[in-house]
């Protein structure tokens, strides 16, 4: 294979992350040229609109699948915390990412402590996940999404149309932007969302393109957001979920923490580990804690 079409949404974040994968697979593969095929998707074109309301899983990754199974792409890229946790038929995860900083990080143009806000005040998120964590341990504060590109969020935050607000700390630093952040989430503090950091590439299930991306995997980072995507998927649930993960390799073991909150009042946490051995041990390990939070009423 010459040449390589990848699919990627239009966003800045989205282009330096297809960049720097279409750089990557040329210089592991002589001869090969990586072409972009720039798409927009169903969260980009409805970005006036909550993203609870507009659909649900799949409004960023949808049109690069659909551009795969009709053979206009080859491969696509996304923010694996955006692609739902099981692939359409015809389709697989071919290759995932060394991950870059997993953490949520708080943006805001006066506090720097988001945990010492007045009641009431109005925060810049919409994601469940981070509302959740935020309300377990500072009740009373208010949410407004903001939608849009990174540069147009950091705009409104600017602007004071919110206190502050919190976005992944991986985008901020794909595009440069961390000098902005005041405070980085600890594991303690907020966990992040099954994925968040990796970037993963998807490919038709059988063919060369998929054999020839797999060169980009990293695989204790695929085992890690394995197990993350095991937990979400036996939870049934998606990226709309208040459910944050993250998995850890280190000494020989894979630890797997939770969260789970349906209830802000009761939050579940929880924490579990096993040999670090390979996908599918990982997977075993988020299914099992899954498991436990769904007996604990998640």
């Amino acid at each position: 294979m010459k040449r390589l079409r990848l699919a990627t949404r239009g966003s800045a974040l989205a282009l330096a992350q297809s960049r720097s994968v279409a750089a990557s697979l040329e210089a592991m593969h002589a001869g090969l040229s990586v072409e972009l095929c720039i798409l927009r998707s169903e969260g980009d074109q409805r970005a006036d609109v909550a993203l609870s309301q507009a659909g649900g899983q799949g409004l960023f990754t949808r049109v690069l699948q659909d551009a795969l199974l009709k053979g206009e792409a080859d491969c696509a890229v996304h923010s694996l915390k955006d692609l739902p946790s099981a692939s359409p038929d015809g389709l697989a995860l071919a290759a995932v990412s060394a991950r870059e900083d997993w953490r949520d990080a708080w943006l805001s143009p006066g506090s720097a402590d988001p945990w010492c806000l007045p009641e009431g005040v109005l925060v810049g998120t919409g994601s469940p996940r981070r509302r959740a964590q935020l309300l377990a341990r500072r009740p009373g504060l208010r949410f407004a999404e903001l939608r849009g590109n990174i540069d147009t969020r950091l705009q409104k935050i600017d602007a004071g149309e919110v206190a502050g607000a919190v976005l992944a700390l991986a985008g901020l630093r794909r595009l440069g932007l961390q000098g902005a952040v005041r405070h980085a989430f600890s594991e303690d503090e907020m966990l992040p969302a099954p994925g968040q950091g990796f970037i993963g590439i998807e490919t038709r299930a059988d063919g060369e393109a998929r054999a020839l991306c797999r060169s980009y995997n990293a695989p204790w980072a695929e085992a890690e957001a394995l197990c993350e995507r095991a937990f979400l998927a036996r939870l049934e649930s998606g990226c709309m979920a208040p459910v944050g993960a993250l998995a850890r390799t280190a000494g020989g073991r894979m630890t797997l923490k939770a969260f789970v909150g349906l209830d802000p009042a009761r939050p579940l946490r929880l924490e579990d580990s096993a040999p670090a051995a390979g996908p599918a041990e990982a997977e075993a390990l988020g299914r099992a804690l899954a498991d436990r939070a769904l007996a604990g009423g998640a």
